[in-house]
């Protein structure tokens, strides 16, 4: 056999054509959106009052397998895509480990992550729709920074919430948001009805997704020319980035390969939902066979320590309900946690399949994830976002395990973004003041959490 490249390098022509919808496969569905003052599903028509049309019908598709990817779209991706297979030869001479060791990168765009795979999408309907602005929020900064580059790309007007503590930890990623002509808030803010309520009660508060997302729903609420978009845990957001999955599959078929082993950090789901979806697909139907992995920090430990119930998808509770694994909606990570993975929730995607079996979770410290982040840079040269190391840390974990067994298992990881924004984090590592804060039982109150 062909001896596999560094890189793997698919064509422009080789961007997929179409979005898999990993839901037409799942023989039980993810639980739908319900309405908070109802409780009754929410329908289409209360769904564009938040969300564009399109996006909203996307929410909803649990049947068409494959939804087509406008052209606009194709043309815009050629930009940064198709991203690198690389095949980590450098990791897996250090762990001298037999395992195969591939990783799928997709921080080659100005973002530093795969978030633009859906911030182009989502904006492309936003525009399509003829809506002049769009609200959002961010944490670590990488959705926030792609829906800048996407807005720019389309002339839109883009107001960001990004969580008060990256805020103040990761002062380059404001700026390039701004650069690309984004308006920057610290969340929770003074400027909406729902960030004054929430400082009323800790003004001290160092934010969460759950209060940046308040914020964001709010004043799209306010505007008919503009609507809310959100970077991760929703279905359609999975589905835009199913086209990571897509490329891997069709990379490491081109030299025999297939995992063994697929792992992805999660926060909300967006990644690793987009990288799994075409193996657990395969896993579904019968065909060959993949372990599937989520990753999650210690600290926001939402698959391996919640509860999978209805819960709001924002601190301020004004969003619809999610069947989920939940910290619940008030859960705010320590201060002290370095990247994002800070949602109180995960994808309900992630979650069914989770909860049904097809997928198991892990989760670690931020000083042991910081460490795989390290011996990864040393390897393979790319310094890797905090959020990314999470999955580094558990394929390395895995690669040991093959060393230990001498099984030569195919092992692929999803590299989601570059570090290069996170060098406090890093910094704090380094100088050995990082401190790993994993919340008590008491912490989490999750004995008080129940079906809302």
């Amino acid at each position: 056999m062909t001896k596999v490249p560094y890189k793997i390098n698919l064509s422009e022509e080789e961007i997929p054509k179409y979005y898999y919808n990993l839901r037409a496969d799942m023989i039980e569905k993810p639980e739908p959106l319900l309405n908070p003052a109802t409780r009754e599903e929410m329908t289409k028509s209360e769904l564009e009052k938040v969300f564009c049309s399109e996006l909203v019908d996307q929410e909803l598709d649990n049947s068409n397998k494959f939804i087509p990817i406008p052209e606009e779209i194709r043309e815009l991706y050629k930009i940064y895509r198709p991203s690198p297979m690389i095949r980590a030869y450098n990791l897996e001479k250090k762990l001298e480990t037999p395992a195969k060791i591939y990783y799928k990168f997709e921080g080659n765009n100005t973002s530093g992550s795969h978030k633009l795979n859906s911030a182009i999408a989502q904006i492309y309907y936003a525009k399509k729709q003829g809506l002049k602005k769009v609200t959002t929020e961010t944490g670590a900064g990488q959705w926030g920074t792609a829906l800048a580059i996407a807005c720019s790309l389309f002339d839109m007007e883009l107001e960001v919430f990004m969580v008060k503590s990256s805020y103040e930890q990761k002062p380059f990623r404001k700026n390039i948001m701004k650069v690309f002509g984004g308006n920057v808030t610290p969340s929770p803010s003074d400027t909406t009805k729902v960030g004054r309520e929430i400082l009323k009660i800790n003004p001290n508060t160092s934010g969460s997704l759950g209060c940046a997302i308040s914020e964001a729903v709010e004043v799209a609420s306010m505007d008919p020319n503009s609507r809310y978009v959100l970077g991760s845990v929703l279905n359609q957001v999975v589905l835009h980035q199913s086209i990571i999955g897509l490329e891997s599959k069709i990379a490491l078929e081109k030299y025999g390969e297939y995992p063994d082993i697929v792992i992805g950090c999660a926060g909300g789901g967006s990644n690793l939902g987009g990288l799994m979806a075409p193996f657990v697909g395969e896993n579904i139907k019968g065909g060959r066979s993949s372990r599937i992995i989520a990753v999650e920090p210690s600290s926001c430990p939402s698959l391996t320590r919640g509860k999978y119930i209805y819960d709001y998808c924002d601190t301020g509770k004004i969003t619809p309900l999610a069947k989920m694994y939940t910290l619940g909606s008030g859960f705010i990570p320590a201060a002290n946690h370095s990247g994002g993975l800070r949602y109180h929730g995960m994808s309900p995607i992630i979650s069914k399949l989770y909860h049904d079996g097809y997928m198991e979770a892990k989760s670690y410290t931020q000083s042991s994830v910081f460490e795989a982040a390290i011996l990864f840079a040393k390897s393979e040269t790319i310094l890797p976002a905090p959020e990314s190391a999470h999955a580094i840390k558990a394929a390395i974990d895995e690669a040991l395990k093959c060393k230990e067994s001498k099984e030569e298992k195919t092992i692929l990881f999803g590299l989601t973004g570059t570090g290069y924004f996170d060098m406090l984090a890093y910094e704090s590592y380094l100088e050995g003041t990082m401190i790993d804060h994993v919340p008590t039982d008491e912490e989490l109150n999750l004995a008080n959490l129940s079906e809302i």
